[in-house]
């Protein structure tokens, strides 16, 4: 049975079990991520190499990499742009095929006038280590016709996988026994080395890549053995920069049988009080809903909210009630809440962030931007991310 002939949709009960270990249960690096989904899955190896390649080619699975600890990496960011209406669109469409550092491009939307409402285009930025995101964003602005944007670093991570078969059906309030993980944004410098191998890990597998020793092509390509590039991949891995290895789903975008694996995409806002932004990140971050949760600083044109996360769901009402289950968990470990909001998430397109300096240079260089005159200064903290 050829791939174009096997089940390519999530329903299919082996994708079902392949994609609920593929998608984010993979974590650090392997030299066979393949072996270890059919170990964990329950499905025969040479099973899941098929199947990936038959939802691979049919595009329900939207791509299949090596992801990185990016806010290790570079100094990014979550970004609201306010943008007049009617540059809307065409704003989207240079995110998705003009700027390769910016990655979730997303135009969102509140159920009624709140703080922040007229910021409707969110993406995620990541500047390469040395350049401004501050000097990215006015540049970019220029480009799109923002009139305003707010940069929003992350200063620790709580919760980051993505999940979506994993998650369907999950009832509101399911969460861990233990308390989120808090994960730091510190950035890592790397050698020309680890550079090399880093950006031949991260690029994506093609269909005939799906297999046993998927890095080996990768390694001559690097220029070394297998067995150094292997070296270094795990050096990276242990120096915290490599992230999981994962089968990418498309979000919101139908597969070819027409299925969405998830329909309503909700980035979630609190405001708790200073100096409780950590514990009530863990306290949220023990959801088992939520693809990520952060503190971010929404400053005052987001009513100063610190405390975010992301939901995703097939239907709107749940991933209300799922919101409210933490809402209620927040009360109940005596964390109050002031404000609180959710941002609806409409069209969108999901794509890596480049973070490698010289592809920053090129991009600059191409748009006739002298490269020195987007440093970074060193007012601006190099560890955000």
């Amino acid at each position: 049975m050829t791939a174009t002939s096997l089940p390519a949709d999530i329903a299919d009960e082996t994708n079902a079990r392949i994609l609920a270990i593929s998608e984010d249960r993979i974590a650090g690096f392997l030299e066979d991520p393949f072996a270890k989904i059919a170990q964990l899955s329950g499905v025969e190896e040479q099973v899941v190499h098929a199947r990936i390649r038959a939802m691979l080619s049919a595009g329900t699975i939207r791509r299949v990499r090596q992801t990185l600890m990016a806010t290790n990496l570079a100094p990014g960011a979550l970004v609201a742009w306010r943008i007049p209406e009617e540059k809307l669109d065409s704003a989207f469409e240079y995110f998705v095929r003009d700027d390769p550092f910016s990655g979730h491009v997303v135009i969102r939307s509140t159920d009624g006038a709140t703080p922040g409402s007229s910021y409707r285009l969110w993406t995620t930025l990541k500047v390469p280590q040395g350049f401004s995101r501050e000097k990215h964003c006015a540049l970019v602005a220029k480009r799109v016709g923002a009139d305003a944007f707010r940069i929003m670093p992350a200063k620790r991570l709580f919760a980051l996988g993505v999940g979506h078969v994993r998650r369907k059906g999950m009832l509101p309030g399911s969460r861990s026994d233990e308390p989120g993980r808090v994960m730091d944004t510190n950035i890592v410098e790397l050698s020309e080395l680890e550079w090399r191998v880093l950006e031949l890990l991260k690029r994506e597998l093609t269909v005939d890549e799906i297999g046993a020793m998927p890095w080996l092509v990768r390694a001559e390509e690097a220029g070394v053995s297998y067995v150094e590039f292997l070296h270094v991949a795990r050096a990276l891995a242990e120096r915290g920069v490599i992230g999981r290895f994962s089968t990418f789903l498309e979000h919101v975008k139908p597969d070819a049988d027409g299925v969405r694996v998830t329909r309503y995409n909700a980035l979630f806002h609190w405001r708790v009080p200073e100096g409780r932004e950590i514990e009530a990140g863990k306290e949220v971050g023990r959801h088992h809903i939520l693809t990520h949760a952060y503190w971010r600083e929404g400053g005052a044109e987001f009513a100063n909210v610190n405390i975010m996360a992301v939901a995703h769901g097939t239907d709107k009402q749940l991933v209300l009630d799922h919101k409210a289950a933490i809402d209620a968990h927040l009360a109940e470990a005596g964390i109050p809440v002031s404000y609180t909001n959710v941002f609806w998430g409409g069209r969108s397109e999901i794509k890596p962030s480049e973070i490698a300096p010289g592809a920053y240079v090129a991009w600059l260089r191409s748009g006739g931007v002298d490269p020195q005159a987007m440093r970074a200064s060193s007012e601006e903290e190099p560890s955000a991310a």
